[in-house]
């Protein structure tokens, strides 16, 4: 036999096919504990769990977890590939749940033995996976975050920008902490650009003098508002970024943590899932 689970916005629904094509069940699955939990105990009732291949258009999530952990083979169906198959149900492509998860559990039938099967993974591949992925949510909050804070500059004080290539880093975002604003760095030499660099570690090599020249001559934007209210805008998107900076690099200490204690051949797979 061969389930088809489909989910909609608010349930899912569950379609359990015999080898003929036959409906033997079908359920709505409320998106809850319990309709989660009544669903993998009816299939249960229905067969052996490792006898019933449940094919779901997706490679993870909840309850592609549930169902591996229960001891189904999961079939997981690209979506493309599923709307490509549509037609061999007859003419109408409109998506509904009921209808799904039955062709899903049809596609299984008839095509499951050319698909991959999901085995059930170790957890300490589950747990670099979720780190990685959380990482790059973060990296990808953090470069709009960059992007907004270089519009910034570019329209309120071109200047702040030019000092330091990389925004997000731990000196340009303490340059423009203290410096949020042309009016703020009217007065700054090359000798007191020095002391600030040395007091932040700056590995950059570039002498005070060269740094501030490119501060210097940035262009000069028109003073339409007033430098406090261009401060707070500044010191705000900086706040954004420095701590998504923050984030990014716990992240990078629990990664490098767990590699440490993980089989280089877990992460290559690791890295070969993650770049699909």
């Amino acid at each position: 036999m061969f389930v088809g689970w489909d989910w909609g916005n608010t349930a899912h629904d569950m379609t359990v096919i015999d080898d003929n094509g036959v409906k033997v069940h079908r359920s709505a699955v409320p998106h809850s504990e319990a309709g989660i939990s009544a669903a993998i105990a009816r299939l249960a009732e229905v067969g052996d769990p490792a006898d019933l291949p449940v094919a779901i258009e997706t490679t993870r999530g909840l309850v592609v977890d549930r169902l591996t952990a229960a001891g189904h083979p999961v079939i997981p169906v690209h979506p493309n590939a599923f709307h490509a198959a549509r037609p061999r149900w007859g003419a109408a492509r409109a998506k509904t749940d009921p209808g799904d998860s039955f062709k899903l559990a049809d596609y299984a039938r008839t095509d499951g033995h050319r698909l991959a099967r999901l085995r059930p993974t170790r957890p300490a591949t589950l747990e670099l996976q979720a780190l990685t992925r959380a990482r790059g949510d973060q990296l990808e909050l953090r470069i709009a975050a960059v992007n907004q804070l270089a519009a910034l500059l570019d329209q309120y004080w071109p200047g702040g920008k030019t000092v330091f290539a990389a925004l997000h880093s731990a000196i340009a975002l303490a340059f423009l902490t203290r410096y949020p604003t042309a009016a703020s760095a009217a007065k700054l030499t090359a000798k007191q650009l020095e002391s600030f660099c040395a007091k932040h570690g700056y590995s950059g090599r570039r002498p005070g003098a060269e740094l501030l020249a490119r501060l210097r001559t940035a262009p000069t934007p028109v003073g339409i508002i007033g430098d406090e209210v261009i401060g707070q805008v500044i010191t705000a998107q900086v706040n954004v970024v420095r701590a998504l900076q923050a984030s990014i690099d716990e992240l990078d200490k629990a990664i490098a943590g767990k590699l440490r204690s993980t089989p280089m051949r877990l992460c290559l797979q690791i890295f070969r899932a993650s770049a699909r």
